[in-house]
């Protein structure tokens, strides 16, 4: 019976899971602790470009949202890069509880060395859809790098046929597309790897956001090749040590960097100390229980 409760939390990153908890809370006049984990309504106009009803479609979920997080007493962001998109919801309070390190990643029994091969490899792992834009820059490094090198991209997504075709048309063969695979053997890929690669596309809503695949890369040894902009270009230089960050889109400034990268591996103790899921999700524990005792 929701007359029980004290309060009502909800996490989101579809913006409908916070709708219903808004709707519940104000029913029976219970606060509202809301964990936001994207911007839904940049991140879908941003899908759909500029049509007929782009217009019609911001302005319904302008005011689903005005339902939603005008209610809330407290609303957690997953990025700090949200909160001037927030700024308009002044009741609620807000706190940046970032997404964690999980234990398999902490805990493994092997950690990663130099490679004895000659030829380095290049890891991402993860989705492949318009959102990660790996067709815009992986055949064009991949190209100019050469045979030295070898791209391997785990995973699969909306936008891997575009990759696929670019690859064929270049007829490059120092990159290599494997099927998404279990955490265990993805861990062992990512210990073999020289580099851990990451890339988001150059939309708005990108600007924004802090991928949780940075906080995973992070608690490896190996370096980062970041091609992303807004926070999560700050986020990284700021906190992720051992990294080459470029904008999105722009290999060529990513090959002025890397030639200028003198390779080395380094543990990130601190970071991994800062964040580890279990410690970020017990300071948001304390936060939400706060709200409930009120």
């Amino acid at each position: 019976n929701i007359s029980d409760y004290d309060l009502v939390y909800a996490s989101s990153s579809r913006l409908f899971t916070a709708l219903l908890g808004a709707f519940l809370a104000r029913k029976k006049r219970l606060p509202l602790y809301l964990d936001i984990r994207d911007i839904f309504k940049e991140s879908i106009l941003d899908v759909f470009g500029k049509r007929w009803f782009t217009g019609i479609l911001s302005f319904f979920l302008t005011q689903l949202e005005k339902y939603t997080f005008g209610y809330a007493s407290h609303i957690n962001l997953v990025s700090e890069g949200f909160r001037p998109y927030f700024e308009y919801y002044p009741n609620a309070q807000f706190s940046y509880f970032t997404n964690g390190i999980d234990k398999e990643f902490i805990n493994r029994k092997t950690f990663s060395t130099a490679s004895p091969n000659s030829v380095k490899t290049i890891l991402y792992a993860g989705n492949m859809g318009e959102g990660q834009g790996l067709h815009l820059v992986v055949p064009q490094i991949a190209k100019s790098l050469g045979e030295a090198y070898q791209f391997v991209l785990i995973g699969d997504g909306g936008a891997k046929n575009k990759l696929q075709k670019v690859l064929s048309d270049e007829q490059l063969t120092n990159v290599q597309l494997l099927d998404p695979m279990p955490r265990r053997d993805l861990i062992q890929e990512y210990e073999k790897a020289d580099f851990l690669f990451l890339h988001l596309n150059t939309l708005q809503a990108f600007e924004r956001v802090l991928p949780s695949k940075i906080i995973e890369y992070a608690c490896f040894d190996t370096p980062i090749i970041a091609g992303v902009g807004g926070y999560a270009s700050k986020f990284i230089q700021e906190n992720v040590s051992n990294s080459i960050v470029f904008p999105a889109g722009n290999y060529q400034d990513f090959l002025t960097k890397f030639h200028q990268y003198s390779y080395q591996k380094e543990e990130r103790k601190s970071f991994k100390h800062q964040y580890q899921r279990e410690t970020i999700n017990q300071q948001m524990a304390k936060s939400i229980i706060v709200y409930a005792k009120k």
